[in-house]
């Protein structure tokens, strides 16, 4: 999916018109309009902001990750991302390890 279609569906999804996101953003409607129907990309900053509103990271905004992260797993993962890397080892074996359950869950 195209940013443009990914940040209708998102705004859509939460309610929020083209006129309001487009006001929280410092834009004109018709500059939002255009981002939506794909015909230009906004800027870092304009593209950042956009993910701040729907509360999404910039990588599920533009396509980069199909999966939408709730605001507080993307915390808690940043926080891991700043440990040593014997403790994130333990961690990471303790999520692999409920991977393969639900995985053979899945199979069963």
């Amino acid at each position: 999916m195209k940013f443009g279609s990914i940040v209708v569906q998102l705004r859509k999804e939460q309610g929020i018109s083209q006129t309001d996101l487009a006001k929280q953003l410092g834009i004109h409607k018709n500059v939002l309009g255009r981002y939506e129907r794909n015909e230009v990309l906004p800027s870092i900053e304009i593209a950042r902001k956009i993910a701040d509103i729907l509360d999404v990271s910039l990588d599920y905004l533009t396509g980069k990750v199909d999966v939408e992260m709730d605001k507080i797993t993307r915390k808690r993962i940043l926080e891991v991302s700043k440990f040593d890397d014997d403790d994130k080892f333990h961690i990471f074996s303790v999520i692999d390890a409920f991977i393969a359950k639900r995985k053979i869950q899945s199979i069963m």
